[in-house]
Protein backbone atom coordinates (compact mmCIF):
# COMPACT_ATOMS: atom_id res chain seq x y z
CA UNK A 1 0.00 0.00 0.00
CA UNK A 2 1.28 3.47 -0.83
CA UNK A 3 2.39 5.69 2.04
CA UNK A 4 -0.26 8.26 1.12
CA UNK A 5 -3.01 5.72 1.52
CA UNK A 6 -1.58 4.61 4.86
CA UNK A 7 -1.71 8.20 6.05
CA UNK A 8 -5.27 8.50 4.86
CA UNK A 9 -6.37 5.45 6.82
CA UNK A 10 -4.72 6.78 9.97
CA UNK A 11 -6.52 10.06 9.51
CA UNK A 12 -9.83 8.25 9.05
CA UNK A 13 -9.25 6.13 12.15
CA UNK A 14 -8.41 9.20 14.23
CA UNK A 15 -11.48 11.04 12.99
CA UNK A 16 -13.70 8.04 13.67
CA UNK A 17 -12.29 7.56 17.15
CA UNK A 18 -12.83 11.24 17.86
CA UNK A 19 -16.46 10.86 16.87
CA UNK A 20 -16.85 7.66 18.90
CA UNK A 21 -16.13 9.62 22.04
CA UNK A 22 -19.10 11.83 21.23
CA UNK A 23 -21.60 9.59 19.44
CA UNK A 24 -20.07 6.10 19.28
CA UNK A 25 -22.97 4.34 17.58
CA UNK A 26 -23.53 7.07 14.97
CA UNK A 27 -20.16 6.80 13.21
CA UNK A 28 -21.55 4.80 10.27
CA UNK A 29 -24.53 7.11 9.87
CA UNK A 30 -22.24 10.14 9.84
CA UNK A 31 -20.00 8.59 7.20
CA UNK A 32 -22.95 7.46 5.07
CA UNK A 33 -24.13 11.06 4.89
CA UNK A 34 -20.65 12.28 4.03
CA UNK A 35 -20.22 9.63 1.33
CA UNK A 36 -23.58 10.49 -0.25
CA UNK A 37 -22.61 14.17 -0.16
CA UNK A 38 -19.27 13.57 -1.88
CA UNK A 39 -20.97 11.43 -4.53
CA UNK A 40 -23.60 14.11 -5.23
CA UNK A 41 -20.99 16.84 -5.61
CA UNK A 42 -18.76 14.60 -7.71
CA UNK A 43 -21.60 13.86 -10.15
CA UNK A 44 -21.81 17.53 -11.10
CA UNK A 45 -18.19 17.42 -12.34
CA UNK A 46 -17.76 21.04 -11.20
CA UNK A 47 -15.56 21.09 -8.11
CA UNK A 48 -13.07 18.46 -7.03
CA UNK A 49 -13.70 16.28 -3.98
CA UNK A 50 -11.86 13.20 -2.69
CA UNK A 51 -13.13 10.02 -4.32
CA UNK A 52 -15.15 8.12 -1.70
CA UNK A 53 -14.20 4.45 -1.59
CA UNK A 54 -15.80 2.49 1.23
CA UNK A 55 -17.21 2.63 4.75
CA UNK A 56 -15.85 -0.15 6.96
CA UNK A 57 -17.43 -1.30 10.22
CA UNK A 58 -14.83 -1.69 12.95
CA UNK A 59 -14.67 -4.63 15.38
CA UNK A 60 -16.38 -3.63 18.60
CA UNK A 61 -18.37 -0.84 17.00
CA UNK A 62 -17.77 2.38 15.12
CA UNK A 63 -16.74 2.75 11.51
CA UNK A 64 -13.99 3.99 9.23
CA UNK A 65 -14.44 5.92 5.98
CA UNK A 66 -11.83 5.24 3.29
CA UNK A 67 -11.41 7.79 0.53
CA UNK A 68 -8.89 8.99 -2.02
CA UNK A 69 -5.71 10.46 -0.62
CA UNK A 70 -5.03 13.99 -1.89
CA UNK A 71 -1.93 15.97 -1.05
CA UNK A 72 -3.66 19.19 -0.05
CA UNK A 73 -2.45 22.58 1.10
CA UNK A 74 -4.10 25.76 2.37
CA UNK A 75 -6.36 27.52 -0.14
CA UNK A 76 -4.48 30.45 -1.62
CA UNK A 77 -3.75 30.56 -5.34
CA UNK A 78 -7.15 29.19 -6.33
CA UNK A 79 -9.49 31.26 -4.12
CA UNK A 80 -11.17 32.98 -7.08
CA UNK A 81 -11.46 29.70 -8.93
CA UNK A 82 -13.17 28.10 -5.95
CA UNK A 83 -15.61 31.03 -5.74
CA UNK A 84 -16.56 30.45 -9.37
CA UNK A 85 -16.88 26.71 -8.86
CA UNK A 86 -19.10 27.02 -5.77
CA UNK A 87 -21.36 29.41 -7.70
CA UNK A 88 -21.49 26.92 -10.58
CA UNK A 89 -22.30 24.14 -8.12
CA UNK A 90 -25.18 26.23 -6.77
CA UNK A 91 -26.44 26.95 -10.30
CA UNK A 92 -26.12 23.36 -11.50
CA UNK A 93 -29.61 22.20 -10.54
CA UNK A 94 -31.25 25.39 -11.82
CA UNK A 95 -29.52 25.07 -15.20
CA UNK A 96 -30.43 21.41 -15.38
CA UNK A 97 -34.10 22.32 -14.82
CA UNK A 98 -33.96 24.97 -17.52
CA UNK A 99 -32.39 22.52 -19.94
CA UNK A 100 -34.94 19.82 -19.23
CA UNK A 101 -37.84 22.22 -19.65
CA UNK A 102 -36.50 23.35 -23.00
CA UNK A 103 -36.18 19.75 -24.11
CA UNK A 104 -39.68 18.95 -22.84
CA UNK A 105 -38.49 16.19 -20.53
CA UNK A 106 -40.31 15.14 -17.39
CA UNK A 107 -38.93 16.86 -14.32
CA UNK A 108 -38.27 14.54 -11.41
CA UNK A 109 -39.12 15.25 -7.80
CA UNK A 110 -36.85 14.71 -4.88
CA UNK A 111 -34.28 11.97 -5.11
CA UNK A 112 -31.81 13.57 -7.51
CA UNK A 113 -29.77 10.39 -7.90
CA UNK A 114 -28.90 10.72 -11.59
CA UNK A 115 -27.17 13.45 -13.50
CA UNK A 116 -30.26 14.00 -15.64
CA UNK A 117 -32.73 14.61 -12.83
CA UNK A 118 -33.76 18.05 -11.68
CA UNK A 119 -34.58 18.38 -7.98
CA UNK A 120 -37.54 20.65 -7.22
CA UNK A 121 -37.66 20.25 -3.43
CA UNK A 122 -35.45 21.14 -0.49
CA UNK A 123 -33.72 18.35 1.40
CA UNK A 124 -31.58 15.33 0.58
CA UNK A 125 -32.08 11.59 0.08
CA UNK A 126 -30.29 10.75 3.34
CA UNK A 127 -29.45 12.31 6.69
CA UNK A 128 -26.18 14.21 6.98
CA UNK A 129 -24.20 15.46 9.96
CA UNK A 130 -22.99 18.99 10.59
CA UNK A 131 -20.17 18.25 13.00
CA UNK A 132 -21.48 15.24 14.92
CA UNK A 133 -25.12 16.38 15.03
CA UNK A 134 -27.40 14.47 12.60
CA UNK A 135 -29.57 16.63 10.36
CA UNK A 136 -32.99 15.60 9.10
CA UNK A 137 -33.28 16.24 5.36
CA UNK A 138 -36.88 15.25 4.66
CA UNK A 139 -38.05 16.77 1.39
CA UNK A 140 -40.12 19.94 1.56
CA UNK A 141 -41.35 22.26 -1.18
CA UNK A 142 -40.93 25.45 0.87
CA UNK A 143 -37.43 26.61 1.83
CA UNK A 144 -38.27 28.80 4.86
CA UNK A 145 -40.28 25.93 6.36
CA UNK A 146 -37.44 23.48 5.75
CA UNK A 147 -34.84 25.82 7.22
CA UNK A 148 -36.86 26.71 10.31
CA UNK A 149 -37.94 23.15 11.08
CA UNK A 150 -34.90 21.07 10.17
CA UNK A 151 -32.12 23.54 10.91
CA UNK A 152 -32.93 26.30 13.42
CA UNK A 153 -35.70 24.60 15.41
CA UNK A 154 -33.78 21.33 15.53
CA UNK A 155 -30.70 23.08 16.93
CA UNK A 156 -32.68 25.17 19.41
CA UNK A 157 -34.50 22.06 20.63
CA UNK A 158 -31.09 20.71 21.63
CA UNK A 159 -30.30 23.97 23.45
CA UNK A 160 -33.60 23.70 25.32
CA UNK A 161 -32.90 20.08 26.22
CA UNK A 162 -29.34 20.68 27.44
CA UNK A 163 -29.55 24.19 28.91
CA UNK A 164 -33.19 25.23 29.26
CA UNK A 165 -32.07 28.75 28.36
CA UNK A 166 -35.05 31.06 28.95
CA UNK A 167 -33.65 34.02 27.03
CA UNK A 168 -32.89 31.90 23.97
CA UNK A 169 -36.39 30.44 24.15
CA UNK A 170 -38.06 33.86 24.39
CA UNK A 171 -36.00 35.43 21.60
CA UNK A 172 -36.65 32.46 19.34
CA UNK A 173 -40.40 32.60 19.94
CA UNK A 174 -40.35 36.17 18.60
CA UNK A 175 -37.87 35.62 15.79
CA UNK A 176 -39.48 32.61 14.13
CA UNK A 177 -42.61 34.68 13.46
CA UNK A 178 -40.52 37.19 11.49
CA UNK A 179 -38.58 34.75 9.34
CA UNK A 180 -41.12 34.38 6.48
CA UNK A 181 -40.97 38.11 5.73
CA UNK A 182 -37.21 37.83 5.12
CA UNK A 183 -37.99 35.74 2.04
CA UNK A 184 -40.67 37.92 0.44
CA UNK A 185 -40.17 38.38 -3.31
CA UNK A 186 -37.12 36.08 -3.36
CA UNK A 187 -37.16 33.20 -5.82
CA UNK A 188 -35.27 30.23 -4.37
CA UNK A 189 -34.37 27.31 -6.61
CA UNK A 190 -33.01 24.29 -4.73
CA UNK A 191 -29.22 24.34 -4.98
CA UNK A 192 -26.87 21.50 -4.14
CA UNK A 193 -24.82 22.75 -1.19
CA UNK A 194 -21.59 21.58 0.40
CA UNK A 195 -23.37 22.34 3.68
CA UNK A 196 -20.39 23.15 5.92
CA UNK A 197 -18.14 25.37 3.83
CA UNK A 198 -15.76 26.81 6.40
CA UNK A 199 -12.06 27.32 5.77
CA UNK A 200 -11.13 23.97 7.35
CA UNK A 201 -13.08 22.11 4.68
CA UNK A 202 -11.46 23.68 1.60
CA UNK A 203 -7.97 23.33 0.20
CA UNK A 204 -6.02 23.18 -3.03
CA UNK A 205 -3.32 21.19 -4.75
CA UNK A 206 -1.26 22.02 -7.80
CA UNK A 207 -4.21 21.38 -10.12
CA UNK A 208 -6.88 23.49 -8.40
CA UNK A 209 -9.33 23.81 -5.49
CA UNK A 210 -10.65 20.91 -3.41
CA UNK A 211 -13.58 20.74 -1.00
CA UNK A 212 -14.22 17.94 1.48
CA UNK A 213 -16.11 16.90 4.64
CA UNK A 214 -19.49 17.98 3.23
CA UNK A 215 -22.94 17.81 4.82
CA UNK A 216 -24.87 18.29 1.61
CA UNK A 217 -28.50 19.00 0.91
CA UNK A 218 -30.55 20.98 -1.59
CA UNK A 219 -31.17 24.41 -0.08
CA UNK A 220 -30.86 28.16 -0.58
CA UNK A 221 -27.50 29.05 -2.13
CA UNK A 222 -27.08 31.95 0.32
CA UNK A 223 -26.95 29.48 3.23
CA UNK A 224 -23.52 28.34 2.05
CA UNK A 225 -21.94 31.79 2.39
CA UNK A 226 -22.76 32.37 6.05
CA UNK A 227 -20.16 30.15 7.65
CA UNK A 228 -17.68 30.95 4.88
CA UNK A 229 -17.75 34.56 6.03
CA UNK A 230 -17.82 34.00 9.79
CA UNK A 231 -14.46 32.63 10.87
CA UNK A 232 -12.01 33.87 8.24
CA UNK A 233 -9.96 31.86 5.77
CA UNK A 234 -11.67 33.04 2.59
CA UNK A 235 -10.24 36.03 0.75
CA UNK A 236 -12.37 38.78 -0.74
CA UNK A 237 -11.62 37.43 -4.22
CA UNK A 238 -13.51 34.23 -3.35
CA UNK A 239 -16.68 36.20 -2.62
CA UNK A 240 -16.18 38.55 -5.59
CA UNK A 241 -15.83 35.62 -7.96
CA UNK A 242 -18.91 33.96 -6.47
CA UNK A 243 -21.09 37.06 -6.71
CA UNK A 244 -19.96 37.74 -10.27
CA UNK A 245 -22.02 34.65 -11.12
CA UNK A 246 -24.71 34.88 -8.42
CA UNK A 247 -25.30 38.54 -7.48
CA UNK A 248 -26.66 39.39 -4.04
CA UNK A 249 -30.46 39.44 -4.02
CA UNK A 250 -32.43 42.13 -2.14
CA UNK A 251 -32.39 41.35 1.58
CA UNK A 252 -29.18 39.31 1.32
CA UNK A 253 -27.47 40.89 4.35
CA UNK A 254 -30.32 40.15 6.76
CA UNK A 255 -30.71 36.59 5.51
CA UNK A 256 -26.95 36.15 5.85
CA UNK A 257 -27.31 37.00 9.55
CA UNK A 258 -30.13 34.46 9.80
CA UNK A 259 -27.91 31.77 8.31
CA UNK A 260 -25.06 32.82 10.60
CA UNK A 261 -27.45 32.28 13.51
CA UNK A 262 -27.73 28.63 12.56
CA UNK A 263 -23.96 28.28 12.75
CA UNK A 264 -23.73 30.05 16.11
CA UNK A 265 -26.37 27.77 17.60
CA UNK A 266 -24.67 24.74 16.09
CA UNK A 267 -21.39 25.84 17.69
CA UNK A 268 -23.15 26.35 21.03
CA UNK A 269 -24.40 22.78 20.82
CA UNK A 270 -20.95 21.46 19.91
CA UNK A 271 -18.63 23.57 22.04
CA UNK A 272 -20.70 24.96 24.89
CA UNK A 273 -21.83 28.29 26.27
CA UNK A 274 -18.92 30.26 24.83
CA UNK A 275 -21.21 30.71 21.81
CA UNK A 276 -24.30 31.67 23.83
CA UNK A 277 -23.58 35.39 23.66
CA UNK A 278 -23.03 35.36 19.88
CA UNK A 279 -26.26 33.41 19.41
CA UNK A 280 -28.40 35.74 21.51
CA UNK A 281 -26.81 38.87 20.03
CA UNK A 282 -27.57 37.66 16.53
CA UNK A 283 -31.18 36.99 17.49
CA UNK A 284 -31.47 40.53 18.85
CA UNK A 285 -30.02 41.99 15.64
CA UNK A 286 -32.51 40.06 13.55
CA UNK A 287 -35.41 41.31 15.67
CA UNK A 288 -34.53 44.99 15.08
Amino acid sequence: MEMGKKCLLKACCWWTLKKKVLQFYKARKMFEGEMASLEAIQKTNIVRVPQPIKIIDLPGGGAMFVMEYLKMKHLNKYSSKLGEQIADLHLYNQKLGEKLRKEGNTIGKGAGHSESQYVDKFGFHTATCCGYIPQVNEWQSDWPSFFVRHRLQAQLDLIEKDYGDREARELWSQLKLKIPEMFCDVEIVPALLHGDLWAGNVAEDDSGPIIFDPASFYGHSEFELAIAGMFGGFSSCFFSAYHSKIPKAPGFEKRNKLYQLFNYVNHWNHFGTGYRGSTLNMMRKLLK
